[in-house]
């Protein structure tokens, strides 16, 4: 849908489901020592089940280094990429 005249074009997100996060594969617009290559390895589920999902470890492939960042972060193509391209 194509936003109103003068309005502030939306950048385009990368289309995430929660549910399916669990293995899905990442890359990184910007590489940063050599980690480019990620899998979500972990969906962090909150303590009161009425939440809704925040978190996720993702995990660097080429080094193992696991980190927790909020899912949606990997809606921004202007730091993730999906798949491994």
């Amino acid at each position: 849908m194509p936003s109103a005249p003068g309005a502030p074009a939306r950048p385009p997100v990368n289309p995430i489901q929660p549910a399916k996060l669990l293995r899905s594969k990442w890359t990184a617009a910007v590489p940063v020592a050599r980690e480019k290559h990620f899998l979500v390895t972990r969906l962090i589920e909150p303590d009161d089940p009425a939440m809704r999902l925040e978190w996720v470890e993702i995990e660097a492939v080429h080094s193992g280094r696991v980190r927790r960042i909020a899912w949606r972060e990997l809606r921004d193509p202007s730091v993730w990429r999906q798949g491994w391209v």
